[in-house]
């Protein structure tokens, strides 16, 4: 189960996914982490495809890791009289607080935090963008709207505000039902949707306390207009190019990819490309050129994941799809020019310790055409630095924690192995060796070279390197 590739895959699952043979397919066509879209999965549908994942997990002898992905504040207008009405461009159409059914003038909106926040000028964008309206008039209990590219509205559709900061937490009771359900499960991952400000992402990790990992998804402008802040409390990134793309002009989407990945890599911490990478799979077995071209590009640009949504969650080909996307990776990966490509976006370490060993580490290993890059790591952030380099030797990281193991699955370049912690620099390096030549990355009189930190055990403390011939495990 030793992947080819450094990229790793998150699959959603799904009605498409859920049979415990599907998902075993699933992670032999290529998946590293599944995710659990909370948005249509009950608690006991949960617990369900945790166990499922987890029996996987135990049967292949290799760490899988899970991502639960909180549902956010929906916002939705409400219900019309006729079931539907048609908006015409240049009409007048008002937002209330009213709890009566809409006509072809008015529909209820039932958040009032949102009707005190709109402004004239505001837009508003109804079913994924399709009709576009702008603010008029605004007042505590209504607004009134202009249509300014029309169509027809039904009943429950979504609002977007790409102008509004929405007083609202990132979190809803269901969300905070949800999130202790999936640390009650175990999961390894936690993504966080509709982040606004740095604060969103705080009031999930005070929860959380260390229980999982806080992935942050970027999909709103006003979380591009915070990004650093939050990009440096959260412990992963995703570009939520759905979402991002309504509330963005689609045009900033590519830019604004390659922004948060390069970002993300300097900071050292994962970056997931999401959302339509292999959309028309969902239907027909094969995917478009140009889809093919976006799977790349985000495997050129360094992204540390690519994910699919509906593709393997409810399309009629799962499997051929993670097969695809895998195949697009390894391909981009052996193209000569990738590894250009990825040297010329490092960015200059940090003045610490930890960095410094880190970049020697993979020049040495590169230099020297050393066969593994071999961390042992507790809490992964050995790994983490060693990633951020993106040394052309693969990545096998070492650690005592079941935890940190699965959450180092969403890591750029890193096989991640359970095994107790060394007993002393010998052990390190006899260990290190017999991992790595059981998992392929070396054979007999290879070398490669060792990254820790001592005394061992203590999370942070990376503040050694040895380069050792690997040798027979007898």
């Amino acid at each position: 189960m030793r992947r080819l590739r450094r990229v790793k895959i998150l699959a959603t699952l799904g009605p498409a996914s859920q049979d415990r043979a599907i998902v075993k397919r699933l992670l032999e066509a290529g998946v590293d982490v599944f995710r659990i879209n909370m948005s249509h999965t009950s608690h006991e549908m949960l617990h369900e495809r945790v166990e499922t994942i987890r029996g996987l997990e135990k049967e292949f002898g290799r760490a899988i890791g899970i991502l639960a992905d909180l549902q956010g504040p929906k916002l939705r207008v409400g219900a019309f009289a006729d079931g539907s009405v048609e908006l015409v461009a240049g009409a007048s159409f008002t937002l209330d607080s009213k709890n009566e059914p809409g006509d072809a003038h008015r529909v209820h909106l039932p958040h009032p935090e949102i009707l005190r926040a709109l402004r004239p000028g505001h837009s508003i964008l109804i079913d994924d963008g399709k009709l576009r309206l702008h603010v008029k008039e605004a007042k505590h209990d209504r607004a009134l709207a202009i249509v300014d590219v029309g169509g027809r509205i039904s009943n429950r559709k979504g609002v977007s505000l790409p102008d509004t900061e929405i007083p609202v937490s990132a979190m809803t009771e269901k969300d905070r039902g949800d999130l202790e359900a999936a640390l009650h499960e175990g999961v390894d991952w936690i993504a966080v949707s509709f982040v606004q400000r740095a604060d969103d992402i705080a009031e999930v990790k005070k929860i959380v306390r260390g229980r999982a990992g806080v992935l942050a998804k970027i999909e709103k402008p006003q979380a591009i207009a915070r990004l650093d802040e939050i990009m440096e409390i959260s412990d992963a990134l995703m570009v939520a190019r759905g979402d991002l793309g309504v509330e963005m002009p689609v045009e900033k989407v590519p830019g604004l990819q390659k922004r948060i990945t390069r970002v993300a890599r300097r900071l050292g911490k994962p970056v997931v490309v999401a959302t339509q990478m292999l959309e028309s799979m969902i239907t027909s077995p094969v995917p478009t050129r140009a889809e093919v071209s976006d799977v790349a590009t985000a495997v050129f640009e360094g992204a540390d994941a690519v994910m699919l949504s509906a593709e393997s969650a409810a399309g009629k080909y799962p499997v051929e799809a993670v097969a695809m996307m895998n195949r697009i990776a390894e391909e981009v990966e052996t193209d000569p020019i990738f590894r250009s490509v990825i040297n010329a976006q490092r960015a200059a370490p940090e003045a610490t310790g930890a960095d410094a060993i880190a970049v020697a580490a993979r020049d040495v290993a590169e230099t020297l055409d050393l066969k593994a890059v071999i961390a042992w790591t507790s809490s992964g952030s050995t790994a983490l630095r060693i990633a951020r380099e993106r040394p052309q030797p693969p990545v096998l990281a070492l650690t005592p924690s079941r935890a940190t193991a699965r959450r180092l699955t969403l890591v750029w370049g890193v096989h991640a192995m359970l095994t107790k912690d060394a007993s002393d620099i010998d052990d390190m390096a006899r260990r290190a060796c017999k991992f790595s030549n059981r998992e392929g990355f070396s054979r007999e009189g290879d070398r490669v070279i060792i990254v820790a930190g001592v005394p061992f055990g203590t999370p942070g403390a990376t503040n050694m390197v040895r380069i050792a011939f690997t040798g027979s495990e007898k």
